[in-house]
């Protein structure tokens, strides 16, 4: 492009000036000629240390990916014909990783004649959605794949849950 419309390095609007004015001003001000809207009638171009530049978006970068949340996916595997006691132990788990903030993938594997009756794990998965319902919630319903049978349950949202026990009080 002959013409671009020029900002200064602190912001301020130069106006619209010939390409070779502008990249003499960068010289002179010992700045780099920076595009920052090319799609724009003229081209938007500013005034910059591009390394600074670079550094600091590098910097604010890092500093969102330490803000956010990682989701951690645990996992609890069943069978279809588990004891009771082992079912509650079982059940104590999911509610200790949903109360920590952890999403659950809960398993129940099926063997020989007991694919067959995929009825037996759908009833135990949703009777674990009920027993843990105070922590949890369905996200994704159950689910046969092959030989297993998968849900995945997701803690409440803390806002949530505080206004359930307020309720409750």
């Amino acid at each position: 492009m002959p013409e671009v419309r020029l900002v200064g390095p602190n912001g301020e609007q130069v106006g619209i000036v010939r390409i070779e004015d502008a990249l003499r001003l960068a010289e002179e001000a010992e700045l780099d000629l920076v595009e920052v809207a090319p799609q724009a009638r003229p081209p938007v171009c500013k005034l910059m240390d591009y390394g600074k530049f670079k550094y600091e978006s590098a910097q604010k970068a890092r500093e969102s990916r330490r803000n956010q949340q990682q989701t951690v996916i645990k996992e609890q595997k069943l069978r279809p014909k588990i004891d009771p006691h082992d079912y509650e132990t079982k059940k104590g788990h999911v509610s200790r990783f949903l109360g920590q903030g952890h999403k659950v993938k809960v398993t129940i594997m099926f063997r020989g004649r007991e694919q067959s009756r995929p009825e037996l794990g759908f009833r135990l998965l949703e009777r674990l959605a009920d027993d843990v319902s105070e922590q949890g919630f369905i996200e994704a319903k159950p689910k046969q794949d092959g030989r297993n049978m998968t849900m995945v349950l997701a803690p409440h949202k803390t806002g949530k849950g505080n206004k359930t026990k307020a309720n409750a009080s």
